[in-house]
């Protein structure tokens, strides 16, 4: 398993963008329940092990994961020695505590494990203080990684305290059943995703595949991952998700939208279900903030999401459009949904190609929206190809407030990535010690 390079951000974002793909060498990791937690005991997976005979000792492991898992009790942890495993894997009801979780995990010291072949590679259903860390999952049909509360959608305790971190998943959903994402999220809250990969996710845009993928998610963070040659997109939370935090990614072609705040989804699948007795929304108070895009059709797209927030990222070439604000669920019958409304774009660097951004709208804005309420203020907006047309085009969004307009912000070395600015006014920080660096 390969990780990328790191992504250095700075929590107080005091100045606009300040985003790396430098190594930091002192650092530390977002807080999560995991930190400091260390298992009371230990079971061990090999390819070379048995089901029968094995008791899950280092001298005598198991041989697959679902063996394992049977009858967990908080504290546990299952490490999974260096080989490639079979997916298809469903493991039900796996429950720790805050003092002690249960992890399934690659063996420490190792390789990571790969999981692959099948239909989805893992699938979890209603865990609860549960971390999976150090897998690397690939060459599946279906979801790389299913995490989900087993349909109860009233249920906001189904599924609950989930951290993912240092994972590699790519090239799943290749032969889907449905949507299939890399990681795909169904009424899971308190989720973190951290320092991962995701890659080929999908089978092309048209599949609606996504690296991370959530459905009625409450208070979730995808952090310091990186995002490569993605289909649909990058990140997408809809379904009545809110309080998301998409922080400190780098986004690198990532299909038709980086990120997708909010989206379409069906009416049973909202998570808490649908009122009839006030509006309803896709997605709200989404915040996608130091974050770089290159590439893609729209770095991101406010899909009828409420209090949504762009700021201090880079979005260097998109090939449409910038950014959109769309409204594709929309009010019938006994169920009235809040259009795409109330979202900030603020202190971004957009870094494109004229030529590209032909449409007549750097923003698009489309039917049944809100755009008057949005607020468009501090952004750096850059033609590199044509500096003196730098000038955004934003519609019904009004003027963009103290913007600066036909700067070159003079990236440190973009064809390395390293997208931090040379320019004074918007030079951006380094972040390091903010404790939310990998």
């Amino acid at each position: 398993m390969t990780i990328f390079a790191a992504v250095l951000i700075s929590a107080a974002c005091s100045q606009t963008t300040a985003v790396s793909q430098a190594p930091a060498a002192d650092c530390a990791v977002m807080p999560t329940f995991a930190d400091g937690k260390t298992p009371d005991r230990i079971r061990h997976v090999a390819v070379s092990g048995s089901d029968t005979a094995g008791d899950g000792t280092t001298a005598n492991p198991f041989q697959t994961l679902s063996r394992a898992a049977r009858d967990l009790t908080p504290g546990t942890a299952i490490y999974m020695h260096a080989g490639t495993y079979s997916a298809g894997i469903v493991l039900s009801d796996v429950r720790g505590t805050e003092r002690a979780p249960v992890w399934i995990s690659g063996a420490p010291g190792e390789p990571p494990p790969i999981v692959r072949a099948g239909g989805d590679a893992l699938h979890f259903v209603r865990p609860r203080y549960l971390i999976v860390q150090d897998l690397e999952i690939r060459d599946v049909g279906g979801n790389g990684i299913n995490i989900d509360d087993g349909d109860a959608v009233a249920d906001a305790d189904a599924a609950r305290f989930v951290v993912l971190r240092r994972l590699a998943i790519h090239d799943a959903g290749m032969h889907p059943s449905g949507i299939a994402d890399c990681l795909k999220l169904a009424g899971v809250n308190d989720v973190a995703v951290l320092q991962s990969t995701f890659g080929r996710c999908g089978n092309g845009p048209a599949s609606g595949a996504v690296g991370v993928g959530g459905v009625g998610v409450h208070r979730a963070t995808v952090a310091m991952n990186r995002f490569a040659g993605n289909g649909y997109g990058a990140v997408q939370f809809k379904g009545g998700s809110d309080d998301i935090d998409i922080v400190g990614n780098v986004v690198d072609e990532p299909g038709w939208r980086g990120v997708n705040m909010g989206g379409s989804t069906g009416a049973q699948f909202f998570r808490p279900p649908l009122s009839e007795s006030r509006p309803n929304y896709e997605a709200a108070r989404v915040r996608v903030h130091a974050n770089v895009f290159v590439g893609g059709e729209a770095a991101a797209t406010f899909t009828g999401c409420v209090d949504c927030e762009f700021s201090r990222n880079t979005v260097v070439n998109p090939s449409k459009w910038t950014l959109r604000i769309l409204q594709e669920t929309v009010s019938a019958g006994a169920y009235a949904f809040a259009p795409a409304s109330k979202g900030r774009i603020a202190e971004n660097i957009f870094y494109f190609r004229r030529a590209d951004l032909n449409s007549g709208e750097d923003v698009n804005i489309g039917a049944n929206t809100d755009p008057a309420s949005f607020s468009v203020a501090g952004n750096v907006w850059y033609a590199h190809d044509a500096p003196r047309d730098s000038t955004p085009r934003l519609g019904a969004l009004g003027a963009d407030r103290k913007s600066t307009v036909g700067v070159d912000p003079e990236f440190v070395d973009a064809d390395a990535g390293d997208f931090r600015s040379r320019h004074p006014p918007f030079a951006g920080v380094q972040l390091c010690g903010s404790k939310r660096d990998p």
